[in-house]
Parts: C-alpha cells; structure tokens; sequence
C-alpha cells in the first residue's frame, strides 16, 4: 500500500465537505507530475488530507475508493474517488512540518504547488504520529 498527499483549500472543498459528502471524486488537476502521482495511486491507499490556503495544515486521512479514471477528453488528466478515514486529532500544521527533520525529503515541502504528492512509509508514520494517530 501507498501513501499520498492530497491538498486542497478547505474553503473551496475541505475535510467537513469530505466528511459531509462520504466520499468525492478527486478530479481538475492539470499538472503533470500531480497526475502521474494519481495514475500510481490504487484502490485502498491513504492519503493524507492536507488544507492549503490560510489554515496549511494536514487535518485527515482519507482513503482511495477508486483507481485513476479520465478526466476530460485529451486523455491527458485522470481522477480518483477518495472516501474521508479519519481525522486527524491534532492538525500537523505546516511550519511543524517543515521544522520536523525526519520530514525534510516529503515532497510536498520540496515541490510546494503540488496539489498530488507521494509520502513515503517512513514520512508517513513521522506525520500519523504528529498527528496524534
């Protein structure tokens, strides 16, 4: 199983609209190396849920419910469904992140405008663990 970082400004769809929705397709990212990360992505991966924007802060976990399907007709960009886990009980804000040293290679610090990103297993047990899980 893989982990993965999934961002998105909790005012346009954050973790209590997730939660809300029971699941959302993970669809609109036009980046390249964003839909690879989705392509690699299968059915019972966890991501974590992170709020860009004002909170910038990793709030959840979710899990992913559906493989990379298209999304749009250049056959360019991909989707998946993604269903909420669990919160977070303690939101791992960002500057604690990037003052974590065992968390200096995510790459989501390295290449910050990725929406879609991969947290490797070591990474991902730094962040749970912050996190309160």
């Amino acid at each position: 199983m893989a982990h993965w970082l999934l961002k998105s400004e909790a005012d346009s769809y954050g973790w209590d609209d997730l939660v809300r929705d029971g699941a959302t397709e993970w669809d609109g990212v036009r980046n390249a190396a964003a839909a690879k990360h989705l392509r690699a992505m299968a059915v019972g991966d966890s991501a974590i849920f992170y709020h860009s924007g004002k909170d910038k802060a990793a709030v959840g976990i979710v899990t992913v419910a559906r493989a990379a399907r298209a999304d749009g007709e250049d056959g360019r960009w991909v989707s998946v469904q993604v269903a909420p886990d669990r919160p977070l009980p303690r939101p791992v804000a960002l500057a604690a992140m990037k003052a974590e040293a065992r968390l200096a290679d995510l790459p989501m610090l390295r290449q910050s405008r990725l929406s879609v990103s991969p947290v490797g297993e070591a990474e991902w047990a730094v962040l749970t663990a912050m996190g309160g899980v």
